[in-house]
């Protein structure tokens, strides 16, 4: 009976401090507004003060049910140390409220103090609907969350497993932490308006807030479905999709390329046609070399020995002489014995199949004039054969045993012709156009 009386004792206590500092924050306010407090505001303080003080009498009547039940489970009265670890709970709760109700009052006095007078209706109205609404948004993904969860019971014909509720649970506290950033930080945007401009902003400005919140949010919920439909369509294959694409690419890239340098192929090709049919074409500076070396020929030996004369362009502009074949060797002595033409140096010789004839090619230089000459005579294919230069100039030797060796023709004259290449008993000539290897697997 004596605890039962104590602790109707500290409820009473309780009360009447819960009362006490009301009054004093009513008589505090109404002096901080010059005048008492209005009737509404008092009947709130007292409506709070009761609240706490009815709070305070449950907690200690919870503590009081729990420490009788332990003695009547002991067989007695509970000990002193547990009925004063029970008071000391009770004074622990009480200062708490204490300590929240004075930093609620400086609190509130402070903001007071700084706005010119109390908080306007409009400030705690709207505090009062940023809660609801984040409560309503964390009940609405909490029920989302639910709804899911139920979905993949039915699905899979059982409850969830514990794993997949806690990724919904993990799921909807994301979504509302994401829902409650964004509130606050449209309502953070809405109070720096309201200061720089010297007022509360209106409705519409807190709706076009509201709604760039909202529009953030599913902008956000929109490039993670986007990112999870792109990943899934990668597992089930997308891999082999996005190497075609990028071999198309390549392709498209390469044949892009490839049409760019046929133009300007193109361009430059009709550039230099242009050019060309622009400007005529300048004479050859051997031009000279080569009307003198016929002027001279011709006076000597006639003009039938020659069957053409022409500046080779494809050859460093040498000025080139086709004689006959019956003038062959004849026209070869003149060349290197004439004194103004003195060509005492053959550099090359070698012959070349045309399927309708056979060909030998002479080219010889001046050391004295440093001036060159060709010489060109067509023969027989069927029966190819001409005069040896090789007493002449002693460098023509390997060079027509190489032209008997690879195309069969006959050097009349030369002191040592034989093959230099394949072996005597090599059968056929193979330079020659129609030429078929005896031996097909050499």
């Amino acid at each position: 009976m004596s605890g039962e009386k104590d602790l109707e004792q500290l409820k009473k206590e309780a009360a009447a401090k819960a009362k006490a500092a009301a009054l004093a924050k009513k008589k505090a306010m109404a002096e901080a507004e010059g005048g008492p407090s209005s009737e509404g505001a008092s009947g709130e303080a007292d409506d709070l003060a009761k609240k706490k003080a009815a709070a305070v009498a449950k907690a200690k009547a919870a503590a009081a049910a729990k420490r009788k039940a332990m003695e009547q489970a002991e067989g007695g009265s509970g000990s002193d140390g547990a009925s004063g670890d029970a008071d000391d709970l009770a004074k622990k709760k009480a200062a708490a409220v204490a300590k929240a109700k004075a930093a609620a009052a400086v609190k509130r006095k402070a903001m007071e103090q700084a706005e010119g007078g109390p908080a306007s209706e409009g400030d705690s109205g709207e505090a009062d609907d940023l809660a609801k609404k984040k409560a309503a948004a964390v009940a609405k993904a909490k029920a989302a969350a639910a709804a899911k969860r139920k979905a993949m019971e039915q699905a899979e014909g059982g409850p969830a497993s514990e794993g997949d509720s806690g990724e919904a649970d993990d799921l909807a506290k994301k979504k509302a932490a994401a829902v409650a950033k964004a509130k606050a930080a449209a309502a953070a945007k809405r109070k720096a308006m309201e200061q720089a401009e010297g007022g509360p902003v209106s409705e519409g400005a807190s709706g076009e807030a509201d709604d760039l919140a909202k529009k953030k949010a599913a902008a956000v919920a929109k490039a993670k479905a986007a990112a999870a439909a792109k990943k899934k369509a990668a597992e089930l294959g997308g891999s082999d999709a996005g190497v075609d694409a990028k071999a198309k690419a390549v392709a498209a890239a390469k044949a892009k390329a490839a049409a760019a340098a046929k133009a300007k192929a193109a361009a430059a090709g009709k550039g230099d046609s242009g050019a060309k049919t622009s400007e005529p074409k300048q004479p050859s500076p051997n031009q000279v070399y080569l009307d003198k070396y016929v002027k001279i020929i011709t006076e000597h030996l006639g003009e039938n020995v020659l069957e053409d004369f022409y500046i080779n362009s494809l050859s460093k502009d040498v000025p080139t002489i086709v004689v006959s074949r019956s003038a062959y060797y004849k026209i070869a002595e003149f060349l290197k014995y004439n004194e103004s033409l003195g060509f005492d140096y053959l550099s090359e010789l070698h012959g070349t199949d045309f399927e309708t004839h056979m060909e030998i090619y002479v080219h010889l230089y001046s050391y004295k004039n440093r001036q060159s000459v060709a010489m060109k005579v067509k023969l027989d294919r069927e029966a190819p054969e001409i005069e040896s230069l090789q007493p002449l100039w002693a460098g023509a030797d390997w060079a027509e045993c190489e032209a008997y060796d690879l195309l069969g023709i006959q050097f009349a004259g030369h002191p040592n012709l034989h093959r230099i290449m394949l072996g005597e008993d090599w059968v056929g000539h193979p330079l020659r156009r129609d030429y078929e290897p005896y031996d097909v697997e050499v």
